[in-house]
């Protein structure tokens, strides 16, 4: 991937929102294109497996939209009530995007496994059915990795779940056109079998989706190979002599960070402070940190030992 953008000093939240707008949109016309398509060659074609992608792709409609909304209010500055700007509204839209896919899963499976029961009343798949599952994959796919593609442009977490969600639907679109194939060839149990690995897939991704989501409003840390970088980041700063008490937290895209710095008792106040300063603007330099908190603590720095004399 290219060097990511200094996030501080060129500022590219506009960028960043005009980007997942921009994308989000393409992926409204899309899902809308499919919906349409899915759900009328389903009732047409007897094909519940393509039915069930269409009612998939449906959900893919809403998410957008929740996209949408979470950008809008997520690039709002600080303010009295959010000191720390409004960035875990994607969190928390991250969060309704897996539970949607979760109830979406749910329901899928719940139908697949009536038609299972029912095994007389599946009826015949026609042809048609096939070719919009084929087109519905190629399209899916693509809308993937495009999205992903801007994802990891501008590094939005909310954009890669719904990028995501693009890919589950490509797999649920291969799958689904497994069953058809399964149904004109004599097999009509494949049809349904489909539709409930459709569902059991996009279940298992919005729970992945809600439960890292839960974990990033309840102030869920960096991984431990970004805290050792910011940790190393701090380290490196001159005049630092040791780091303790490292602290960060999610804040949707960013992280806040909180550190105690050793520095030499030696110095004056103002000294301890440049060195801090200069510490966390390395720190919000280098690394996705919305904000780094620095506190002082002064340590006894022992002289050289003076060689004895000969």
């Amino acid at each position: 991937m290219d060097k990511l953008v200094n996030w501080m000093e060129e500022d590219p939240s506009p960028e960043k929102d005009a980007a997942v707008k921009r994308s989000t949109w393409i992926s409204v016309a899309v899902n809308l294109l499919l919906t349409t398509t899915q759900v009328f060659a389903g009732i047409v074609s007897g094909s519940q497996g393509l039915l069930a992608d269409g009612v998939h792709s449906l959900s893919d409609l809403v998410s957008d939209f929740v996209v949408l909304f979470a950008t809008h209010h997520s690039s709002k500055d600080a303010d009295e009530d959010h000191h720390y700007g409004h960035h875990r509204y994607e969190n928390a839209a991250s969060m309704v995007l897996g539970i949607l896919l979760l109830v979406v899963g749910v329901g899928m499976i719940s139908a697949a496994i009536l038609k299972l029961k029912n095994p007389e009343a599946i009826p015949a798949v026609q042809s048609v059915a096939l070719w919009v599952a084929v087109a519905a994959l190629a399209t899916k796919e693509g809308l993937f990795r495009y999205m992903m593609a801007v994802a990891q442009k501008v590094r939005s977490s909310l954009l890669v779940a719904n990028a995501w969600h693009a890919r589950s639907d490509a797999a649920s679109s291969l799958v689904v056109g497994v069953g058809i194939v399964g149904n004109l060839m004599g097999l009509p149990l494949l049809d349904p079998i489909a539709a409930l690995v459709v569902g059991v897939m996009i279940g298992k991704m919005g729970w992945t989706f809600a439960w890292n989501a839960i974990h990033a409003l309840t102030d869920r840390a960096a991984t431990q190979d970004e805290t050792e970088k910011i940790r190393q980041e701090i380290l490196g700063t001159p005049g630092v002599l040791g780091l303790h008490d490292l602290r960060t937290r999610k804040a949707g895209d960013l992280l806040l960070v909180d550190a105690h710095l050793e520095v030499d008792d030696n110095l004056s106040v103002r000294q301890g402070h440049d060195i801090a300063l200069d510490a966390r603007q390395r720190v919000m330099k280098e690394h996705a940190v919305l904000n780094m908190m620095t506190h002082v603590d002064p340590i006894a720095v022992s002289s050289p030992l003076t060689s004895p004399a000969i």
